[in-house]
């Protein structure tokens, strides 16, 4: 039973409530995800992991040497056409299990010296998620938090992670309406993107390092270089430094990695060039940014992509 009787719920049962017409997400969907169904997202109410370990491969100040500890969730509100974690993110594999065995999950990765817990792509979850964590953080859960999405997020659904959330690792897909429409059928990315990365900067502020160079609190946007879309990539460059200067750090990724469902598109059924990625490079020098992230050599491979085989599940 994900909650009790309705006379006794707490503030997290009030919002598992609005699953029995879901609304969490920008989809608004509607549907009863507690008596089974499926929205968009491509997940039912009941909480789904296809891995959790060790993650080598986030920017330098969120992996560090020891890795962080990534929870990869099952479902996605977005659903990009070019997604190279498709089979989670639609829901067709991991496993499902209870609010305690997260606690559980994030706790095992404490023990393994993560860096941090990085949930990737909890959205779907995101009140189980918020109770797991509340209780992690009973069981003496100390490390950094990571929120890692798409940025298709519903900015007054984020306030739920307001003082659990240490780190947002937010993407930032899209200025171009028209190109959201196309590839992640959500004309709406570049509004609703921009409420959510500004509720996100509202409740972890300025970006704080250790020591150490890891982060232990502020916002990381990353956005993907998309083949034959530098001008897209531009504007969203463009946008965020003019909003948030030095309240955030940047990621600009060329690790863009064609998948059969985009063999027959004119541009993603490619990489990205050198020569698209240094336009971008050199138009973030232009514009005066010093908080970033690049990526160098070759780092457009299949191999980069986790095997989600239940590890740590």
């Amino acid at each position: 039973m994900i909650f009790g009787d309705k006379n006794q719920m707490n503030e997290t049962d009030m919002i598992l409530h609005l699953m029995e017409a879901c609304r969490l997400c920008p989809r608004e969907c509607d549907v009863n995800r507690l008596e089974g169904k499926k929205g968009f997202c491509g997940v039912d109410a009941k909480v789904m992991v296809a891995r959790a370990a060790l993650h080598m491969w986030e920017e330098p100040c969120i992996s560090g040497k020891e890795g962080s500890g990534a929870v990869f969730f099952s479902g996605c509100s977005l659903g990009c056409g070019f997604c190279q974690n498709r089979r989670i993110s639609r829901g067709q594999c991991g496993k499902q299990i209870t609010i305690e065995h997260l606690v559980d999950i994030f706790l095992n990765l404490q023990e393994q010296k993560a860096n941090n817990i990085n949930l990737v792509t909890a959205g779907q979850f995101l009140p189980q998620v918020a109770e797991a964590l509340k209780r992690a953080k009973a069981q003496e859960l100390h490390i950094p938090v990571v929120y890692n999405s798409s940025g298709y997020e519903k900015a007054e659904m984020l306030k739920m992670l307001d003082g659990l959330v240490d780190i947002y690792l937010p993407d930032f897909k899209y200025m171009d309406p028209e190109l959201a429409g196309k590839y992640s059928h959500a004309k709406d990315y570049p509004q609703v993107a921009k409420l959510a990365l500004e509720e996100m900067v509202r409740q972890v502020g300025m970006p704080e390092f250790d020591s150490c160079g890891m982060m232990k609190r502020g916002v990381i946007v990353r956005h993907l270089l998309l083949p034959g879309h530098v001008k897209n990539s531009k504007n969203v460059l463009k946008y965020l430094y003019e909003t948030y200067r030095d309240k955030i750090y940047i990621s600009m990724m060329n690790q863009y990695t064609p998948m059969p469902a985009m063999k027959d598109d004119p541009q993603l059924s490619r990489k990205v060039t050198d020569r698209e990625y240094e336009r971008l490079i050199n138009y973030a020098i232009s514009l005066g940014l010093n908080n970033g992230f690049i990526q160098e050599g070759e780092t457009a491979k299949e191999s980069f992509i986790p095997e989600f085989d239940g590890e740590g599940v």
